[in-house]
């Protein structure tokens, strides 16, 4: 048929198509810079594809800046910080923002570990008492506790109202730091004599301690610090006890890791690893934080709300320090009216 014998020579064609058609080899001949120039080109060729290819692979970050108009919001702060000269039942940490809100002694989702003097971990615990205790408790009307009587202890004038009990030594502790007293002489509450709480405190002398973990403030300037948990809640100033006034308090200290929120790829936080020594007792270290909310949206995966912060530091030795101020380290915070949004793109 004719048009069977059209397709055949169509075909016939294609089979004998040649783009790149030979040269008669009386027209060329083969050289040494020929073929370093063919290898050369082929090896450029090769890298510039993969080059190509890279590049339209890799990910490019677009920061944009905006008024930061959110409110009412919490900031999460994540700490892990080492003072190899303070005992965990000496380190006390407090919470204040400008609004007027306080946290003192902190110890809800805190982590205190002990150790010794060469940074060997020795007892790690939740911050609580917990001790065994010793003796018959005495009740709040003043005798001691009877058979198949509820126990009652007293607060010792630091009563919310005449109902109020205080059954342990660290129960005595938070009524007198509400009332912004300070405890002078453990020895004297029954609660603190019979778990043996001067005695821990003098078991653990020469001692460090580890603390971590996290905080959940006002998104409001304020501070967190890390001082002696011997002060008054009012006004920080004084010891609990008379035997522990006279000692000085090394604020020697490791920042493990300080973070405002989650982290995210490529954040830099500028305190993780500092390690600060102190040559003298009883000086103050502050930090000065700011802190910059950041939204941060992945190529894929959820968006993370986080903070960055930028960081300056200034100590006070204890001669510098004045009648109400107090021994530790602190760090002031305050935000920043500008969130910053990072966006990878590929």
């Amino acid at each position: 048929m004719p048009s069977s014998g059209i397709m055949n020579r169509v075909f016939s064609r294609v089979r004998n198509l040649d783009a790149y058609p030979k040269v008669n080899e009386d027209f060329y001949s083969r050289t040494l810079s020929g073929g370093v120039i063919t290898l050369v080109s082929s090896i450029a060729m090769i890298f510039l594809v993969f080059s190509e290819l890279g590049l339209y692979l890799q990910t490019v970050t677009e920061t944009k800046l905006v008024v930061d108009t959110s409110r009412g919001e919490k900031l999460h702060i994540n700490f892990d910080i080492t003072f190899p000269a303070v005992s965990c039942t000496l380190l006390s940490l407090d919470a204040i923002d400008i609004s007027g809100e306080q946290h003192l002694d902190i110890k809800h989702s805190v982590m205190k570990t002990r150790i010794d003097a060469n940074g060997n971990e020795i007892q790690m615990r939740y911050d609580r008492m917990g001790t065994p205790k010793i003796g018959k408790p005495m009740q709040k009307h003043g005798g001691e506790l009877e058979h198949n009587e509820t126990y009652c202890g007293s607060c010792y004038g630091a009563e919310k109202s005449e109902d109020e009990c205080c059954n342990s030594c660290e129960e005595v502790r938070e009524a007198y730091r509400r009332k912004g007293w300070g405890l002078m002489n453990p020895d004297l509450i029954d609660q603190c004599k019979r778990e043996g709480f001067v005695q821990r405190i003098k078991s653990e002398e020469g001692e460090g301690c580890k603390v971590h973990g996290s905080l959940e403030v006002n998104k409001v300037a304020g501070n967190f610090h890390f001082v002696k948990s011997f002060h008054l809640s009012n006004i920080h100033v004084g010891h609990e006890g008379q035997a522990f006034q006279e000692d000085g308090y090394n604020i020697s200290h490791k920042i493990n890791k300080l973070a405002f929120g989650v982290n995210y790829p490529g954040i830099v936080n500028p305190l993780d690893g500092v390690h600060w020594f102190q040559g003298i007792p009883n000086g103050m270290y502050q930090y000065f934080l700011k802190v910059v909310p950041t939204v941060y949206t992945p190529v894929r995966g959820p968006v993370i709300q986080s903070n960055q912060f930028s960081v300056t530091e200034h100590y006070k030795g204890p001669e510098k320090l004045g009648q109400r101020a107090l021994p530790g380290v602190f760090f002031f915070y305050d935000l920043s009216a500008i969130k910053v949004y990072s966006q990878l793109q590929e």
